[in-house]
């Protein structure tokens, strides 16, 4: 190849490590989904206590990172104070101990291909609720696209051979809460210059996440397990599985810092039609065509909401190189001035 045609080994590399990052997300993030519908699925596993699962997962989460930071050092710890961790972690672990209790609790109602057509909604569900927040300017045009996602998970819906209105509901919950703490985050973290990686995220959040589920877990689903003599704890179910959920964070972490939560969302979109397609032929979920056309049309305006995301950051970097390019030059013109200065000042003096 010509000049400027030919790729480096070092631009191959990264290329090359990028979509491996995207592989191993996909990968660990369809097996956590799979594995927790298998095991809580009555059909399947038979074993339907979505508090219980996420307890474990958290408990699981909690132990490691506690070890990744306090006794291996892998990590450092993000300097908090008790105060900042009130007011801004705790409500975070609340926000997200609901998501993940009442998404998990979805997978007993609702096949793997819905959820994920549901879950087309985040989009907007965090537009609208950064707009709330006034984290997020009213745009018609952004608004017109997520009435246009919104249209097509409403077709997906109503071709549902089995919908089930508790668990649609169930599952729209879990968008909206964990919508909520992503703005929070925002807001509660960003905004203060804290950033945490999914490790220092877990060793503040999941032992949050523990308290909160415990409250509801004593008395919904704590009597149900102690009245069920024949359930004995599988360790390597529950362990592989929230090994899975753990490894899933470390995905996150690598895929989001070696590329961007952008390429996240575009892989996420890879995933669902995987998982549809998996649920279809492997877990022999019904899918319809009426389904397959309403998740077209919400696919296509979260795919134009990721092109508009990409557009704008593209145009925010642009736009930050000319201004230090402005920068540079009027530096360069100011010791210009300064040395033409001088040499004036030199000349009079002789």
């Amino acid at each position: 190849m010509g000049k400027g045609g030919a790729l480096t080994d070092g631009v191959i590399k990264k290329i090359l490590l990028s979509y491996s990052y995207v592989a191993v997300w996909i990968f660990l993030s369809f097996t956590v989904i799979v594995y927790n519908k298998y095991i809580l699925d009555r059909k399947l596993y038979n074993w339907p206590y979505p508090i219980s699962l996420t307890m474990i997962h958290m408990s699981f989460c909690s132990t490691l990172a506690f070890l990744s930071v306090r006794v291996f050092n892998l990590v450092e710890p993000v300097s908090m104070s008790r105060d900042l961790y009130l007011s801004s972690v705790v409500p975070i672990g609340a926000l997200y101990s609901l998501s993940l209790w009442l998404s998990n609790s979805a997978y007993i109602y609702l096949s793997v291909s819905f959820i994920q057509m549901l879950k087309a909604l985040m989009p907007v569900a965090v537009y609208t609720i950064g707009i709330l927040f006034k984290k997020e300017s009213f745009k018609s045009d952004t608004m017109a696209n997520m009435l246009s996602i919104s249209f097509g998970v409403a077709i997906a819906a109503y071709g549902e051979a089995k919908f089930d209105s508790w668990g649609v509901i169930l599952q729209l919950g879990a968008v909206a809460f964990e919508a909520t703490r992503l703005v929070m985050i925002q807001i509660l973290l960003t905004s203060k210059g804290i950033t945490l990686n999914p490790i220092t995220s877990l060793y503040y959040v999941a032992p949050c996440c523990l308290v909160f589920l415990f409250v509801p877990w004593i008395f919904v689903e704590f009597p149900v397990l102690k009245e069920t003599s024949s359930f004995h704890f599988d360790f390597v179910i529950f362990g592989t599985n929230s090994f899975c959920a753990f490894a899933l964070n470390l995905a996150v972490f690598l895929l989001v810092g070696k590329t961007s939560a952008l390429t996240m969302n575009v892989a996420g979109v890879v995933k669902d039609w995987l998982l549809i397609a998996f649920s279809w032929s492997v877990i022999k979920d019904t899918v319809t065509p009426v389904n397959l056309l309403g998740y077209g049309l919400a696919f296509l305006g979260v795919a134009y909401y990721n092109h508009s995301k990409l557009q704008a950051l593209k145009a925010k970097e642009a736009q930050k190189k000319a201004q230090q390019a402005d920068e540079e030059a009027g530096r360069l013109l100011d010791e210009r001035e300064g040395g033409d200065g001088m040499g004036k000042k030199s000349d009079s003096q002789n």
